[in-house]
């Protein structure tokens, strides 16, 4: 038995330490927000974030989890970061398909957790892992722009 900390929540696994995160998310808790896109971790989709930093829950296996705390899509809006991003996400009308969205929030989640004020040049390069294929780039960046500028604001 695995035991874990998913969203502020405790969780156990009967599982194989090796098995990707992923698996465990959406098989066994059926936490299904975070998707499954390649399965390399080159696209993104399955972002989910351990202690607060991003990685591809496709790619890490689950005994990389024990001790740390897992934010998946689901409980991002638990922090003010997770709701002011999901509003502008909403606010902009990025999503098309909507497949990649919820991997795309959580790295731009963990963008602005640590700079509050990004770049155009910071946000390429912290969502460069996110692929979209209905191309939805410069609407990410305005909706991490006006989530930026809400935060500064103090909303």
């Amino acid at each position: 038995m695995i035991n874990l900390n998913v969203n502020g929540k405790a969780a156990s696994v009967d599982a194989d330490p090796d098995m990707p995160l992923l698996w465990a998310l959406r098989e066994d808790l059926q936490l299904t927000g975070s998707k499954f896109g390649c399965g390399m971790g080159l696209c993104g989709a399955c972002t989910v974030h351990l202690d607060g930093q991003p990685v591809r829950a496709c790619s890490t296996p689950l005994s990389a989890a024990v001790g740390k705390k897992v934010t998946t899509i689901e409980g991002i809006s638990a922090s003010k970061t997770g709701k002011v991003v999901q509003a502008a996400w909403v606010k902009i009308d990025v999503p098309q398909c909507g497949y990649c969205q919820s991997g795309q929030i959580m790295s731009a989640c963990a963008l602005l957790a640590t700079k509050k004020s990004p770049s155009d040049a910071d946000i390429d390069q912290a969502m460069s892992g996110n692929i979209c294929r209905c191309g939805t780039y410069n609407q990410v960046r305005a909706a991490i722009h006006d989530a930026s500028a809400t935060l500064k604001k103090g909303a």
